[in-house]
């Protein structure tokens, strides 16, 4: 099956999705009034310096400080890292540090408040946190990634043939001008010298744009926006991955081939209008999946599941056999449901976009040789994922350690809010617990109140069980405070709320439920 990249434009928001093979493997989102500002260029204005945490706060116009740690500040230019995930060179090779291992000089000798620094956005703001910059500038092109404040080249991991990076070497030592230097892309294997020649002057007349506004500027100030999620999406995608682009909406199209006869001449007629009734996000079965992504419980075709908890401090994946026995022994059917998950757990990873510290519960296996197995699989897994990920070997008791660059939120993140009803939590007071709570509060209420009756006021399933299980009980208080107890259910009210008043009834003791 091909490989598509379906664009849904709609005037509240934007949203991409890569179908690899017919299946769902990344989407991007970005909502009119939360444009992602990875890869924007400010000038700033350092309004704190922190010795102790080695970084500084830097106001660049967003509502919270931008975070800038010492080592995007003092450490080479060569040693600057590129974000990764939303960033074009996510895959990209980083030249080595020239001064790698050296101490950091302290913060406050490299900065002082006040100070005008321009800076890069690395990360996108991360719940109560600000952004994170850097001010080791680049600029993304569709083959190149320009470093103005680095004089050397860098080329990416991914190409592997030795005579072909010689190439590029070469092809790139002619043409770049002293002072600066490039970043190959993944992209650029393959290409002709004139297909580098324009990428490399596009950016360095992207560079002098950029230079001139930073001369007339007043901190804080932007100086370059990167491009929106759509087009973001197109450049970074290689184009010789993608088959189709579909595309619900003209203007979009249209846009979309302005910049693509520009920047991939070669993707043009790979562009098409999606002409279908149905939503396009549902003709390609992606809304189904999306919502898929945001469960908990993702089931395995063998009958096993696995079980993903994200939170602040690391995402937990538990893995189970779940209704999978297999066929000849205990130790056969846990590598197979251990090796089903790690392909689903890759490709979770990838679709939710879920980073930072991840623990992997696989099931515990005996022998030694099936837990490298399960590892060995697991790192192949993830040599399709984009996002550089770092992973530790199993332990003996099946967990594994790993860590996945981020530079955005989770799909989670992005998509859900704390429940109102739970508070975050995830989970709810039973009604056996609220209805212990209620009886509680009568004896608090009934006692210090003078008049006659005590008024429960609950979600009916917790009426119930007081009317039911617990009519014994509220028999007994009724004979211990001397009042009449009147349970009245709230229809569509919270179940862990209740409320509980005295009152004057006109009820004799005895109880009713109304």
């Amino acid at each position: 099956m091909s490989n598509v990249l379906v664009v849904n434009d709609a005037p509240h928001e934007k949203r991409v999705a890569l179908l690899e093979g017919g299946a769902l493997v990344e989407v991007y989102h970005e909502r009119a009034d939360e444009r992602g500002i990875v890869g924007n260029i400010y000038l700033g204005r350092v309004v704190r310096v922190l010795p102790g945490m080695e970084a500084a706060f830097v106001d660049i116009g967003l509502e919270r400080a931008a975070f800038l740690y010492v080592g995007d500040l003092a450490t080479s230019p060569e040693a600057a890292a590129i974000p990764e995930e939303d960033h074009p060179a996510s895959d990209e090779a980083q030249p080595p540090p020239a001064d790698a291992g050296r101490t950091m000089p302290p913060i406050d000798s490299l900065v002082r408040v006040g100070q005008e620094l321009m800076v890069q956005v690395s990360k996108e703001p991360l719940g109560t946190k600000g952004p994170r910059v850097t001010v080791h500038v680049t600029l993304p092109g569709r083959y190149l990634v320009l470093m103005p404040l680095v004089d050397r080249i860098g080329i990416s991991r991914r190409i592997e043939a030795e005579p072909e990076r010689d190439r590029l070497q070469r092809v790139l030592d002619e043409l770049r001008p002293p002072g600066v230097g490039f970043i190959v892309r993944t992209a650029a294997e393959g290409q002709e010298t004139l297909a580098l020649e324009t990428d490399m002057r596009f950016l360095l007349a992207l560079w002098n744009d950029l230079m001139k506004r930073k001369a007339s500027a007043q901190a804080p100030a932007v100086l370059y926006q990167d491009l929106d999620v759509v087009l973001r999406a197109l450049r970074d995608v290689c184009a010789d991955r993608i088959d189709r682009v579909v595309v619900d909406s003209e203007a979009e199209l249209h846009r979309i081939e302005a910049f693509v006869r520009q920047t991939i001449p070669g993707l043009t007629h790979r562009i098409q209008l999606y002409d279908g009734k149905d939503p396009i996000f549902d003709a390609y079965s992606v809304e189904g999946e999306l919502h898929r992504a945001l469960g908990r419980r993702i089931w395995l075709r063998s009958g096993g599941y696995i079980i993903i908890e994200e939170t602040e401090a690391l995402t937990s994946i538990d893995v189970n056999t779940g209704r999978f026995t297999g066929h000849r022994n205990l130790e056969e059917t846990i590598v197979k449901t251990n090796l089903e998950a790690v392909r689903e757990i890759v490709y979770q990873l990838r679709l939710r976009n879920i980073g930072g510290l991840i623990v992997i519960d696989f099931i515990d296996m005996e022998r030694e040789e099936n837990r490298e197995r399960v590892h060995r699989s697991l790192q192949e897994a993830l040599r399709s994922d984009r996002a550089k990920s770092n992973v530790l070997k199993i332990s003996e008791l099946g967990l594994v350690e790993m860590t996945r660059k981020r530079t955005q939120e989770s799909l989670r993140a992005r998509l859900t809010e704390p429940c109102f009803y739970c508070e975050g939590r995830g989970y709810l007071l039973s009604r056996q617990t609220v209805a212990a709570d209620a009886l509680r509060d009568i004896v608090r209420v009934g006692a210090r109140d003078s008049r006659d009756s005590v008024i429960v006021h609950a979600h009916p399933e917790v009426i119930d069980l007081l009317f039911e299980e617990h009519r014994p009980h509220i028999d007994q208080l009724e004979q211990a405070l001397g009042k009449h107890i009147v349970l009245i259910p709230v229809p569509g009210s919270y179940i862990e709320d209740f409320d509980i008043i005295g009152a004057d009834t006109g009820v004799p003791p005895g109880g009713r439920r109304i």
